[in-house]
């Protein structure tokens, strides 16, 4: 096992491992680590009871988070037309077709976080599948990022949309903002990821729904959140 570091240790040691915290304990804790040179995320796992190898049980969608990711996000657009011009003007950071899809499958250019497509480019982005799927960049209808509103799109993309999905193991991982946002933030972004993830229950899911919550940074250990104790809703 690789030595953990002396701030992690020091991380660690304001942690009580048997102890199931409230949200806004979790986070405080999380807020009085040590810093580092870096400006961490802050990450939500949350351990469902589902089987996602069932079509009924999957857990999947895209919420904008009331306080955003605290990170500048770069989008792709696939557009034409007016709708090129509408993408710009909601200020997407690249926008085009077929010269945009030449240059990530001759190029492997990826400096994109979130690729939105308007229905007509389709067939142009359905070519970058074996690229975009495996990184989760794939523009997907239910997700909000296949759309005619391409505007929309981009905009709720810059303010911090985030997707959401279970894995294989039954578990969701999303980033709820970074470290230096302001506690309350992070808190009311972590509440409602989880009354989102709540009301998407399946309704082929029986008894507890939500095994276990954490709430971790990316260079830190990891709390365990009481998922019974109350959330905060946004006044955002």
């Amino acid at each position: 096992m690789a030595r953990r570091s002396k701030r992690y240790q020091k991380a660690a040691e304001l942690i009580d491992s048997d102890k199931l915290y409230t949200l806004e304990e979790a986070i405080g804790l999380i807020k009085s680590f040590p810093d580092t040179s870096l400006d961490e995320s802050v990450d939500l796992a949350i351990n469902l009871a589902v089987d996602p190898k069932h079509a009924d049980q999957m857990v999947r969608g895209a919420i904008v988070l009331p306080h955003g990711i605290g990170k500048t996000v770069r989008v792709l657009v696939f557009a034409k037309g007016d709708k090129e011009q509408e993408a710009r003007d909601a200020g997407a950071d690249f926008v085009g077709g077929d010269d945009l899809a030449k240059k990530i499958q001759e190029e492997g250019w990826l400096d994109f976080d979130r690729v939105i497509a308007s229905p007509d480019m389709m067939g142009v982005v359905g070519r970058l599948g074996k690229v975009l799927g495996p990184r989760g960049l794939m523009p997907n209808p239910k997700l909000g990022t296949v759309t005619p509103n391409v505007a929309q799109a981009v905009s709720e993309q810059k303010a911090g949309k985030v997707e959401y999905r279970v894995d294989k193991s039954g578990i969701i991982h999303c980033a709820i903002g970074k470290r230096s946002l302001e506690a309350q933030a992070i808190l009311e972004n972590a509440s409602e990821l989880i009354q989102t993830v709540q009301r998407a229950r399946p309704a082929a899911t029986k008894g507890i729904y939500m095994k276990k919550i954490t709430v971790s940074t990316t260079m830190g250990p990891g709390l365990k959140v009481d998922p019974s104790a109350p959330l905060v809703v946004s006044a955002a």
